[in-house]
């Protein structure tokens, strides 16, 4: 089938009902033979995997950075793993829950990069890595190194360390429009010393979007006898992440983000050596040093939340890793470049296309970021997040793969007239 005629297919059809999972499936193999790029822009196609997801009316929804919703089949498939688990109740909780959840982290392994020993699910990013935070067998006279920019919650966990052990915070600014690699890798050098212990680090800066190159940092890092742990929250199924690629020491992130798992999923990798040397946070059974589940019990949990994690996987790759992420900086791209240089604008994420994906962070001279925020919604329906940190100070757009050109046209025309106002 010629390519036009596909896409006015599909979209046709994806204006009726939404996809049953096998559908959707099927649906894929007629743009095989597009490249990621060329799909990126056919919003006729886009138009269709939009229908999957049951959108509210009442507004364009661009805050897609606090999680992803699900789309409809996964939604379906979450909720019957819920009937499941109540239906056998007990039964699944000792015979079944240990061979599934197995088998779930041999799946989180192959799409991480990473053995299986060396994984634990958790409940998102925060709890991932304020284990490894909480872990570390800190001394007074330690000290770590970290963003002003990172998130918030990994940044109270090291001050309760600060307070508790006495150690020493070292937090470097970042640059919203570095002009090398370099300039980042020096920023992260300059605060390391003999007395640092630990390096933290955001593969996607969750404020800006920006990309920061963590292996040159680990790398870096790993010369001067320093541990780096990576916030990977946003980065996961959204830009190409592999932790062995990376080669850091730690590493968490949010499933229930970009991956779009039911909501209360995360991951934590921890590499084999370092495991040993974690403190964990709530006692289980004795076990060896280096097995990782002395470091993951939490009693019992919301199964079935976990059982939609392997549905997620398999939702992603019928996407393709590649088509989505060509997709993501597509869309980003279409709205940013085209604020950018409009006088009063601030754009606080990178030109270079290569240094973002799907986030983006636009402020306008004047005008709060919380203001700014509210104006958005109250005189346009477009609901985002104002953020006021330091070095950054405006909205986070954060479209999604069923987002379209012409909420994007929207924003567009927001921004324009709020700049002039």
């Amino acid at each position: 089938m010629h390519k036009r005629e596909f896409l006015k297919k599909a979209a046709t059809f994806g204006l009726t009902v939404p996809f049953a999972w096998d559908a959707f499936a099927r649906s894929f193999d007629e743009v095989s033979n597009l490249g990621p790029a060329e799909l990126a822009s056919e919003d006729a196609f886009w138009e269709n995997i939009r229908n999957n997801y049951l959108l509210t009316p009442e507004y364009i929804n661009l805050e897609s950075g606090y999680y992803c919703m699900l789309p409809e089949p996964l939604l379906e498939k979450y909720i019957s793993h819920i009937h499941r688990v109540n239906r056998e109740h007990s039964h699944y909780m000792r015979k079944s829950l240990n061979k599934e959840k197995k088998q779930i982290i041999d799946r989180l392994a192959i799409e991480s990069g990473c053995s299986p020993d060396e994984l634990a699910i958790t409940r998102n990013t925060t709890e991932s890595l304020d284990l490894v935070i909480n872990g570390i067998h800190w001394k007074k006279g330690d000290e770590a190194v970290m963003a002003l920019q990172d998130y918030g919650a990994m940044l109270n966990m090291f001050r309760l360390m600060e307070e508790r052990y006495g150690i020493t915070l070292r937090k470097v600014s970042l640059p919203n429009d570095p002009q090398s690699d370099d300039e980042i890798v020096d920023l992260y050098r300059s605060q390391i010393n003999e007395k640092t212990k630990l390096l933290m680090v955001c593969h996607m800066v969750n404020i800006t979007g920006q990309v920061l190159p963590v292996r040159k940092i680990c790398d870096m890092a790993h010369g001067l006898g320093v541990q780096v742990m990576v916030d990977g929250a946003h980065s996961f199924a959204h830009v190409r992440t592999s932790v062995r690629d990376l080669d850091c020491d730690y590493y968490g992130t949010s499933l229930h983000k970009w991956l779009s798992a039911p909501l209360g999923n995360g991951l934590l990798y921890v590499k084999k050596e370092r495991i040993p040397e974690l403190w964990p946070l709530l006692a289980e059974d004795k076990k060896e040093p280096g097995d990782i589940k002395r470091l993951s019990h939490t009693g019992t949990t919301p199964v079935h939340t976990m059982m939609g994690i392997v549905d997620a996987i398999d939702h992603f790759h019928m996407i393709g890793a590649q088509r989505k992420t060509e997709r993501l900086r597509y869309l980003q791209r279409y709205w940013s470049d085209r604020v950018r240089d409009l006088p009063k604008v601030i754009m606080n994420t990178p030109r270079d296309p290569d240094r973002s994906c799907a986030i983006a962070n636009v402020g306008i001279e004047g005008i709060p970021p919380k203001q700014l925020a509210q104006s958005l919604m109250d005189e346009f329906n477009i609901w985002t997040v104002g953020i006021d940190r330091p070095g950054v100070k405006g909205c986070r757009i954060t479209p999604n793969v069923y987002t379209t050109t012409s909420e994007l046209e929207a924003l567009v025309d927001a921004i324009t007239k709020l700049s002039h106002g």
